[in-house]
């Protein structure tokens, strides 16, 4: 399987902001962003007319990052959202938040969407009764995800992040197990991107 394996504050200095790839250290003030505001590389603190298309390409790099997603994922994710019904940007983000890590993350049950898709992989949890170990699978409404009972001792499930969950999950921290009340909507995505600006670029 294909991942990212680079350090990953250096995107976020090359986005310009906080992508929150490393849980709580982004909160802190050993956060790259804090130190070093300015893109990585002999020339990061160069200034440069970006072009219509350089804008694009940095709003959809910025949103593949921060769900951590690569390419060939994300043009699929892309192609999917395109054949339903609705706009195909709002159905993009709807699809990344869908993604089996990013709901773990989203229930508080990781620091980080890398850490949630790495206890994905390991297979400590289960969705609707069984097993799920794909980081990239759909889940949909209704969906209910709980930690397997062989994993519940773990330290880490004992130490949860306490992290607001969104309006669109339920989550039972006692029973370690949550839910997807419902589709998440455009307002529920907490990133800023202009999801239109990646449709553009896609449109090409």
């Amino acid at each position: 399987m294909a991942r990212y394996t680079e350090a990953v504050c250096r995107l976020c200095r090359r986005e310009g902001e906080k992508l929150f790839l490393k849980g709580q250290r982004c909160y802190t003030g050993k956060c790259a962003i804090a130190r070093r505001s300015f893109a990585p590389g002999q020339h990061g603190q160069g200034r440069k007319k970006v072009s219509e298309y350089g804008t694009q390409l940095r709003e959809k790099q910025k949103t593949k990052r921060f769900y951590g997603v690569l390419e060939g994922q994300f043009r699929k994710t892309y192609e999917r959202a395109e054949k339903m019904k609705g706009k195909s940007g709002e159905n993009l983000l709807q699809l990344l938040e869908l993604r089996m890590d990013n709901v773990v993350y989203r229930m508080g049950f990781a620091s980080s969407r890398a850490e949630a898709r790495q206890l994905v992989t390991h297979g400590h949890f289960i969705v609707n009764g069984n097993k799920m170990d794909i980081p990239s699978a759909t889940m949909k409404a209704g969906d209910e995800v709980a930690v397997c009972e062989s994993s519940r001792q773990s330290v880490k499930f004992k130490e949860l992040d306490n992290r607001n969950v969104p309006a669109w999950l339920s989550f039972d921290a006692d029973a370690l197990k949550g839910s997807i009340i419902r589709l998440p909507g455009r307002e529920d995505v907490d990133i800023e991107v202009r999801e239109t600006l990646i449709v553009e670029l896609y449109s090409k």
